[in-house]
């Protein structure tokens, strides 16, 4: 039996999440950040200086990916980290470095948005971010 897998919901939201990772990876590869450390930094940007697995939750990342890029993005000197004030967790902070590059980030952010946006039609953009906000929530 064959079956047509073009209304598929996992498969077309993997192409839709590569496709839109090409976008936002051109606009920012020059920095030398992945898309994944690009969102890492602008989790620290925020200041909330909370355990990584707090991080990891809030962005539904694994938190071993989450170590990983955290770790990177501190050989880079974007990063610093500091005993957490309870038990033998790690704090992480954007160094000056870091604070700087994610400044630098945004507007490029921003032309990544912009170009998604132009995609699709305003209603359509909402819809599909409510939508995917409600399948990570659930």
């Amino acid at each position: 039996m064959t079956y047509d897998f073009s209304d598929c919901l996992l498969l077309n939201t993997v192409m839709a999440a590569r496709a839109m990772t090409r976008r936002y990876d051109a606009q920012l590869q020059r920095f030398g950040v992945s898309v994944v450390q690009f969102s890492v930094l602008m989790v620290l940007r925020q200041g909330r200086e909370e355990p990584v697995s707090h991080m990891a939750e809030r962005i539904a990342m694994d938190r071993t990916t989450l170590i990983r890029n955290l770790e990177l993005l501190t050989r880079k000197g974007l990063v610093s980290s500091a005993p957490a004030a309870k038990g033998n967790g790690r704090i992480f902070k954007l160094t000056a470095e870091g604070k700087s590059l994610a400044e630098e980030l945004v507007p490029h952010w921003q032309a990544a948005q912009t170009e998604v946006r132009k995609l699709l039609d305003p209603p359509q953009s909402e819809h599909l971010l409510s939508a995917l906000r409600a399948l990570t929530a659930g």
